[in-house]
């Protein structure tokens, strides 16, 4: 006789909804079972009526069971908490406090805090702490109306204790899981881009940062591409958004296919994306760029967006140079891309040198 409460009559966001719905639908088929096996160890302890109220239970448990597959999950609600609270008194009230089903009551708590809202959480957790606290007091002044013998006693509050540890223990770590689940997406939203499931500007930042500090201690060089999709807006506002945002999907397919695991992408901004290439110098950069514009040229764009769209970009690569901070090897590269859709777009330009290296070589 278990719980996977809930006054889980709030409403939870579409991810989180299946999941613990899920697991409630587990708990009612555990729960049914230990009430089939009460059934027989109720028999042979000669306390027929709590026998009997286990085909109760089970009946409730496949009840709440087909509700919640049928999504009535305030039934299902409805029909656990009564079968935990009545079965819960019942089996203490006739054989003792000592039998520990009170424990199952103590099963709403975590559950009633993940599922509820604070207030519904808090009205309901009173109601249950009234309801603990009456029973308890009650077994102070009333003797067991069908007491058992202090082995069969024993036996019953083992059991209990045990199925309350185990089911403790199998909540904790689905709440576990699913608060590292909700950790993971926060994560996720936070230094991806939701489109194209790229890095986003500002993680982008603090990876290239960490890139430049690498590059100042060793010398070992990075290249950046920042490449922009040539006549983005047309396609907009030709074919809609959506084809729009097909093609940036393209684009980043070709992305990921063309350039070096160890390299970051991301989206820079609406059409634009920055590559950093570690170990890369400019020249390498530049082959790169070059690749990916080649690529693009043999992409099926009919496959990706259901249109003969011809779609090039222009691109503008650099490299970090010493003194120099990750704005300016950004405003160099996006100075030669500009320069690249000067000439023509569709085409590759070099970011230049950084100053101090040509005041050397002069």
């Amino acid at each position: 006789m278990e719980s996977m409460s809930s006054s889980a009559v709030r409403e939870t966001s579409p991810e989180r909804r299946p999941q613990f719905w899920q697991v409630a639908r587990r708990c009612c088929q555990i729960a049914g079972s230990i009430d089939v096996a009460f059934f027989f160890l109720f028999h042979l302890l000669g306390s027929p009526i709590l026998a009997w109220v286990n085909v109760v239970s089970v009946a409730m448990y496949v009840a709440a069971y087909h509700a919640l597959g049928r999504r009535r999950n305030r039934l299902a609600v409805g029909l656990i908490w009564t079968e935990v609270l009545v079965h819960a008194g019942l089996g203490t009230v006739l054989i003792g406090w000592e039998s520990g089903f009170h424990y199952y009551l103590l099963m709403f708590i975590p559950a009633l805090f993940v599922s509820a809202s604070l207030r519904g959480a808090v009205i309901a957790l009173l109601v249950l702490w009234g309801y603990y606290v009456g029973l308890d007091v009650l077994m102070w002044t009333i003797e067991p109306l069908q007491p058992v013998t202090p082995g069969a006693l024993l036996a019953v509050h083992l059991f209990n204790l045990s199925v309350v540890f185990a089911m403790f223990s199998y909540l904790s770590f689905f709440y576990l899981s699913m608060v590292t689940s909700a950790s993971r997406k926060l994560r996720q939203l936070a230094t991806t881009d939701p489109l194209t499931g790229l890095l986003n500007r500002r993680h982008m930042t603090d990876l290239a940062e960490k890139e430049l500090a690498r590059f100042c201690r060793t010398g070992r060089p990075a290249g950046v591409i920042l490449l922009d999709v040539d006549h983005f807006k047309s396609i907009n506002d030709q074919f809609g958004h959506d084809v729009g945002d097909k093609v940036l999907l393209g684009i980043t397919e070709v992305l990921l296919a063309q350039l070096r695991k160890q390299d970051q992408i991301a989206r820079w901004g609406g059409e634009e994306y920055l590559a950093l290439l570690p170990e890369a110098d400019i020249g390498i950069a530049r082959e790169s760029a070059e690749r990916i514009r080649a690529a693009l040229r043999n992409y099926d764009w009919r496959k990706a967006t259901g249109l003969d769209l011809t779609v090039t970009i222009s691109a503008g690569v650099s490299e970090f140079g010493p003194g120099e901070d990750l704005r300016a090897t950004i405003t160099r590269a996006d100075r030669a891309l500009y320069r690249a859709k000067a000439e023509g777009r569709n085409r590759v330009a070099m970011g230049g040198v950084v100053p101090e290296l040509a005041g050397s070589d002069s």
